[in-house]
């Protein structure tokens, strides 16, 4: 059961996609509720209660213990105790003897205590007075998030090809430096479908622009790359660069589609180009207009896209010099380190004709960003694009997805890696996934090979790095095989996963979940938050730390354990309990659970060669239900799903 509560006059973030009548406030359950500002919810905690959600924060998936602050913000120094990132997913889900969800859809900054005085408390700071809470009770947690998921609209569905390995850093500058990357995987027999152009592919880093120069005649090459079934896949940034000549600057200031300053002119902060205006996303003719943009690139052939620097990321304003930090910030624990007051400097008008500070609607500027790309995309494409984006709000999954932002070559972000996914899960962000590798630091080959193994059951698997960073091509490492081992496995799982993916997306359900939802009865698995279930069939346990040989596996039922290796596939029966598992650097080991299959395809250079009917079904199972297409149509249902028969040939 689902509630609504509306307090002032909120502002619309688009987040919930279905007609939920608003209660009546004295009505409100669960919650206590003090007005003011910050106007505060609280609620107790059961002893044993876990509290899930949040999307992408730091620390464990059981969210209990520590405060969050949904307030979207550019840090890659991610730190365990780091309260806002690039997302504000404000669900959450309290998972006890009455479990229940609660949404507060607010664009403005939330702060949620989640027990961190040990008080055995759950109190929600709002600081805007105009939100909605949506309340969800269910019987058991995962019964709430299906709820919620099924309120906040499908998730985004990108083309098959997106589901395949992808290869990115900054610091691709030529067209060169990109095909040297393509023949390398090629030689090394490592599977590849796109390779994504960083900033250094426009022209002085300006959205909508092609630096001619180092790239010359891309709509030719771009054709010739996908007949050897790469896409390229360029950045495109939030900032549209203040210069006379560029048409979209010039467009823009003609039809007043930028956001204004305190005098009422277009407000100015330098990010990559120099000096820049925001486009005002929250405006519906201003995301037609920016749509309309990528038309630049869909007209070169280009299918893909990932959206950067849209919390909004800032170097400097008109009001603030680079460096500078605002004096309001000092001494506020609430405040991100960096110039959150810069968002106070510059307003949107929304369509219903008030003005709101950036900083009173600062949540939604990415989401709206994607949404403007994804409608446009939608309407120039007749196929099915990829669109993922930095900055996010819940309701942005229903037009693109996201990854996990500028993270480190470190252990811990690794692990913070399989904490990620089922949170963003929950949220709605099933296409998702983190930089594997890390994009700052130095990854090495054992790091690298052992989040290549966490990758391969991710929906987004890029490896990208930063430009001042040791190359990190799989390729450059000793034994490449070995890398082309792991990624052979992620091909021939696409059979399974993008059906899984597929079934999750329309069926508006998770794909990766925790332990605990599908074992809700086993008190062990609430303990456990390095194993996770993808799909219907499978659990992963993935090694997780430096220097080790294998790791204990906890199995709450029989399963089929499965080890994958350059020999192919091996699986034994296992029994339920705790095992420990030898796992080489070059092996990958996984589980399929009692009395369900697996489908998995032949080795494939990349998905334009992979046949989704040609398989082969792993398990103890006796049937499974596959999702196929051919990869591109946008007329996706599950009437495209075939049941497959262990022992059948089609």
């Amino acid at each position: 059961m689902i509630t609504q509560f509306s307090y002032g006059t909120p502002v619309e973030t688009f987040a919930v996609a279905e007609d939920i009548p608003v209660s009546d406030h004295e009505r409100l359950r669960r919650f206590t509720r003090e007005k003011g500002s910050p106007q505060i919810f609280s609620c107790p905690l059961g002893e044993g209660d876990a509290v899930y959600g949040l999307g992408e924060t730091m620390r464990g998936i059981n969210k209990r213990g520590a405060r969050y602050i949904s307030f979207n913000y550019d840090d890659p120094r991610h730190r365990d105790d780091m309260p806002s990132m690039y997302g504000a997913h404000n669900f959450v889900v309290v998972d006890g003897e009455s479990p229940f969800g609660a949404f507060f859809d607010t664009p403005a900054k939330v702060v949620f205590d989640i027990d961190a005085k040990r008080d055995g408390t759950l109190t929600v700071a709002c600081e805007s007075q105009d939100l909605r809470l949506y309340l969800i009770e269910g019987e058991s947690a995962y019964d709430v998030v299906k709820q919620f998921l099924g309120v906040i609209g499908r998730s985004f569905l990108p083309p098959l090809w997106a589901f395949g390995y992808g290869q990115s850093r900054w610091g691709y500058k030529t067209k060169l430096d990109v095909s040297r990357v393509a023949a390398r995987h090629q030689e090394a027999g490592i599977p590849l479908d796109y390779i994504c152009m960083d900033i250094d592919y426009m022209d002085r880093y300006i959205d909508f622009t092609v630096n001619r120069r180092r790239f010359p005649n891309l709509e030719d090459y771009s054709a010739r790359m996908k007949e050897r079934g790469i896409h390229l896949v360029p950045i495109v940034d939030a900032g549209i660069k203040i210069e006379p000549g560029n048409p979209v600057y010039e467009e823009g200031v003609r039809n007043g589609y930028f956001c204004k300053n305190r005098e009422g002119k277009d407000f100015k902060a330098e990010v990559w180009p120099g000096m820049t205006h925001f486009p005002d996303f929250l405006r519906e003719e201003v995301r037609k207009w920016f749509g309309e943009q990528y038309r630049v690139y869909t007209s070169l052939g280009l299918e893909g896209f990932w959206n950067d620097m849209n919390e909004p990321a800032i170097f400097s304003t008109e009001y603030r010099a680079k460096g500078a930090k605002p004096d309001a910030e000092r001494g506020d624990p609430d405040q991100p380190e960096r110039h959150t007051a810069d968002f106070k400097d510059f307003f949107h008008r929304l369509d219903d004709g008030r003005e709101k500070s950036n900083y009173e609607v600062h949540n939604i500027f990415g989401a709206m960003m994607t949404r403007a790309s994804g409608e446009g995309l939608e309407r120039l494409l007749d196929n099915r694009y990829l669109l993922f984006s930095r900055s996010s709000y819940i309701g942005a999954h229903r037009y693109g997805g996201i990854w996990t932002g500028d993270n480190a070559s470190t252990w811990e972000m690794l692990r913070q890696n399989v904490y990620h996914m089922p949170s963003l899960n929950m949220c709605g962000f099933l296409y998702s996934g983190a930089d594997t590798g890390g994009f700052g630091g130095n990854s090495s080959r054992e790091l690298m090979l052992r989040w290549l193994a966490v990758s391969v059951f991710t929906p987004l698997m890029r490896n990208h790095s930063a430009i001042f960073t040791k190359k990190q091509e799989c390729f450059r490492f000793r034994n490449p095989e070995d890398f082309r081992t792991i990624i052979t496995l992620r091909y021939r799982l696409l059979p399974y996963l993008y059906s899984e993916f597929m079934k999750a997306a329309l069926r508006q359900d998770m794909l990766i979940r925790p332990l605990a939802f599908d074992y809700p009865r086993d008190e062990k698995v609430r303990q456990i938050e390095d194993q996770l279930m993808v799909g219907e069939s499978v659990m992963i346990a993935p090694v997780l730390e430096q220097g080790v040989k294998g790791r204990i596996v906890y199995l709450p039922e029989p399963m089929t354990e499965v080890r994958f290796s350059s020999e192919g596939f091996t699986c034994m029966d296992v029994c339920a309990g705790e095992r420990t598992v030898m796992v080489p650097l070059n092996q990958v080991v996984f589980y399929i659970r009692q009395g369900k299959l697996v489908p998995v395809g032949k080795s494939a250079a990349n998905t334009a060669e992979l046949d989704l009917m040609d398989v082969e079904l792993l398990g103890s199972g006796k049937d499974y239900e596959q999702y196929v297409d051919d990869g591109y149509t946008k007329k996706c249902g599950l009437d495209r799903c075939i049941v497959r028969r262990k022992g059948e040939k089609l």
